[in-house]
């Protein structure tokens, strides 16, 4: 049997597992030609998903689609329309469009074989479980969970998936990318030795136009309408947008948790309105290995200043750099000459999601991202806790937390409007 590290390399952190006749649902048997697709969370990310599922199966059709907003299922719709060249590949009548809290369910029981998840982080954990234990296979998009209660969720919904031989997909597209895929698994074939030392960053200008408070609003309403401004609802942004660079430690270290992490951060450039929430712009993390490799990240929204999405891994044999905006790899290993240089084509990491999701279902070899994704998740939530408190926070400890973000249930009354963390008052759970 392989280790880990090889399955990670040849699968670049994808797991599959195989599906048994008696697991394996009908049209993964041939019985079915139409693939129903369900989407829930019309905005830009899930209208992107339904084209791409469109795209990347001739039997997959559109069936069902679900929001907070009427006018987003609408517009959704229109654009998918627009898009896709084959009519009947769409069919989603009045009676299978879905709006409120509850749409998520509705979407999952009408009927559809695969469901696409782009709601923001926070409904996440409760979609995939409803969508495991209704037996659909689920597209997931990133992160998965803005709290450790929500990420156990995720990890027990994907060990209930690969028991039902169920795909489950994760929106960590930068695995999907074959120039990725190329470097890390070069990195974890031993390209560089051990690695010893990884840099990565997300800075970007990061603004989404926060929109002030409307007469007949709820409070819910508010925040849900400006989501990525309050962390319990997006994570804050090293969560919901950073994770991307923080899953490639992940990659990197083959899988390995940090043992603890120590993080800095803070709100120095966003304006102090209620429409732009409680969530930090900047953020610098150290994670430790229980073999002593650390691993660095830094990631920020400040307007006016240079954007930078690359890593660098120092190793025992060498170095390497990953700069995936420009589809340049390389690998050095005598004082900065470059003695291996990635070659892989670049492709569309976002429909290749897709083209291997529904390539799964039909061979009935599910993949299975749940771990991983968990996992990633959990490194990003790690860091921003670290941040919060101004305390050392180990893995056993974020495992353990009972942090729950959003108590109650969702509805569209009042809501508590979450302050501003402050480092050594704010404390961990």
């Amino acid at each position: 049997m392989g280790t880990r590290r090889e399955f990670l390399r040849t699968t670049a952190g994808i797991g599959a597992a195989a599906m048994t006749p008696a697991m394996a649902s009908a049209f993964a048997r041939g019985r079915l030609s139409t693939v129903k697709v369900g989407l829930v969370g019309c905005g830009g990310r899930g209208t992107g998903a339904a084209v791409q599922a469109l795209k990347a199966d001739p039997g997959s059709m559109f069936w069902a689609m679900g929001d907070l907003s009427e006018s987003r299922v609408s517009s959704c719709l229109g654009h998918v329309e627009e898009a896709v060249a084959e009519p009947e590949k769409i069919d989603v009548p009045d009676e299978r469009k879905f709006v409120g809290f509850d749409a998520y369910q509705r979407v999952i029981d009408s009927g559809v074989d695969v469901v696409l998840l782009c709601t923001p982080p926070a409904f996440r954990p409760e979609q995939v479980a409803a969508a495991i234990a209704a037996n659909k296979h689920v597209f997931c998009e990133k992160p998965v969970a803005v709290d450790a209660p929500g990420v156990r969720s995720v990890l027990e919904s994907a060990r209930r998936a690969r028991d039902a031989g169920l795909s489950l997909m994760s929106g960590f597209c930068w695995r999907y990318q074959d120039q990725m895929r190329e470097v890390f698994g070069k990195v974890l074939d031993g390209g560089i030795g051990r690695v010893r030392s990884m840099q990565c960053t997300y800075n970007t200008t990061g603004w989404v136009q926060p929109q002030p408070m409307q007469e007949g609003w709820s409070e819910t309403e508010f925040q849900v309408r400006n989501w990525h401004y309050f962390h319990p609802i997006s994570g804050d942004h090293i969560v919901e947008q950073a994770v991307h660079a923080i899953d490639w430690i992940n990659w990197a270290m083959g899988g390995e948790m940090p043992v603890r992490c120590t993080a800095v951060g803070g709100r120095m450039t966003r304006p102090d309105l209620p429409e732009t929430g409680n969530v930090w712009d900047n953020f610098a993390a150290t994670f430790e290995f229980k073999d002593g490799a650390r691993a660095n990240h830094m990631c920020r929204h400040w307007p006016n200043t240079p954007a930078d999405n690359t890593a660098y891994l120092i190793g025992t044999a060498g170095d390497c750099r990953v700069m995936p905006w420009r589809g340049v790899h390389v690998i050095s290993r005598d004082g900065g000459k470059a003695d291996w240089k990635g070659s892989a084509a670049g492709n569309d990491m976002y429909q290749r999601e897709h083209d291997e999701l529904f390539a799964a279902i039909r061979s009935g070899e599910p993949i299975n991202d749940g771990e991983m994704m968990a996992n990633s998740t959990m490194l990003a939530i790690m860091a921003r806790q670290a941040a919060y408190t101004g305390q050392a926070v180990t893995w056993e400890q974020m495992m353990a937390s009972e942090e729950n973000l959003n108590p109650e249930p969702w509805g569209w009354g009042d809501r508590a409007r979450p302050t501003v963390a402050v480092p050594g008052e704010t404390r961990f759970f």
